[in-house]
């Protein structure tokens, strides 16, 4: 059993060697629901790694495993119903899975902080902006209240929020979509993260708020030099952001690749898919293009590749045969049988 470490500077100083590889490493990562109707494989064989400094998108429909995946490095997953039969979530090089609860607590918020996608339900509505920013500094850093409440404020100026000194005391339903949204970024800033996992954290905002959130926390993570993990379904978002991208389907990483390799040359036919769906500004009175048919239950995942149902180059292997990531470049891999006539088509 592993000795309790209960602050994440204690875990900090306990791993210097770990400082020059990944902030995240997953590997192999599996997560179960087991319900009435049977096991759920929400993640099965997840493999991503970040670094300090840059940008992961983790892209796919709804019910991909995107945020199951998140929620599984936070530990916030309700086990049970969910279990980990399997994988490592590595945190500067140590596996988080064998870590006791105490030491957990201390790497979530101080090293590991997660952006929600809801910013008005993950806020607690008769609690002030302020106090709930201040509990941040009160809990982990033993603030006095006088002094958290003015962390509070300074953090709120940090985001961008007009007048943060008078609105400190508001609560969540004053605040519009795209401040919550800013609330919930500075409240994952306090206590200056190493990594970031922001779970769809432009949802229901229009497109100029979007960009503003998103130039938000571009800037911020240039100027701590944060890991971020973007979880979304929308390729406009990340492209300007990202350094590389993970695509998911059915619980799978089916594509990898460098952000300006993905869009320029998608190596999965889901991939395109999701590309070719985007409106564009040159095809106006065209038919916007549709992936054919639904994500898969996954109680009852196809055999062999789980998008064949749905694929237009699907042939007799893709059937049978669950295929493996290819490697199809320096830092591209595809999981399809054909992934090079994806990438000549």
């Amino acid at each position: 059993m592993n000795t309790t470490i209960s602050t994440a500077a204690d875990i900090s100083a306990a791993e210097p060697e770990a400082e020059q590889g990944p902030l995240l490493d997953i590997r192999d990562l599996h997560v179960e629901f087991h319900t009435r109707d049977g096991i759920v494989k929400a993640v099965n064989g997840v493999n991503y790694n970040v670094s300090a400094g840059e940008t992961l998108a983790v892209l796919g429909e709804s019910g991909s495993g995107k945020s199951v995946t998140a929620q599984a490095v936070m530990g916030i997953l309700d086990m049970p119903p969910a279990k980990i039969p399997q994988g490592e979530i590595r945190f500067r090089g140590r596996d988080m899975l064998t870590m006791s609860s105490e030491e957990r607590r201390g790497l979530r918020g101080a090293k590991i902080a997660m952006i929600f996608q809801d910013a008005l339900s993950s806020l607690n509505p008769v609690l002030s902006v302020g106090y709930q920013l201040g509990e941040m500094f009160r809990v982990h850093q033993g603030m006095s209240k006088k002094a958290a409440k003015a962390k509070s404020i300074e953090l709120m100026d940090r985001v961008k929020i007009p007048a943060a000194k008078s609105r400190v005391g508001d609560y969540p339903h004053q605040f519009s979509g795209g401040m919550r949204q800013r609330i919930m970024i500075a409240m994952a800033l306090a206590l200056e993260p190493d990594l970031i996992i922001a779970d769809e954290p432009t949802t229901a905002l229009d497109v100029t708020v979007q960009a503003q959130v998103m130039d938000l926390l571009a800037d911020l993570q240039r100027e701590y030099n944060m890991g971020l993990i973007l979880i979304t379904h929308d390729l406009g978002v990340v492209a300007d952001v990202a350094d590389k991208i993970a695509v998911m389907y059915a619980g799978r990483i089916v594509e990898t690749a460098p952000v300006h390799d993905l869009y320029k040359n998608p190596a999965h036919p889901y991939t395109r898919g999701l590309l070719e769906s985007i409106p564009r500004l040159d095809q106006k009175g065209q038919e916007l293009y549709a992936i054919k048919g639904l994500p898969p239950n996954l109680l009852h995942v196809p055999q062999g590749c789980a998008f064949n149902p749905r694929c237009p180059l699907a042939q007799d292997v893709c059937r049978t045969d669950t295929p493996p990531l290819h490697r199809v470049a320096e830092g591209r891999a595809s999981a399809c049988h054909f992934w090079k006539e994806t990438v000549n088509g």
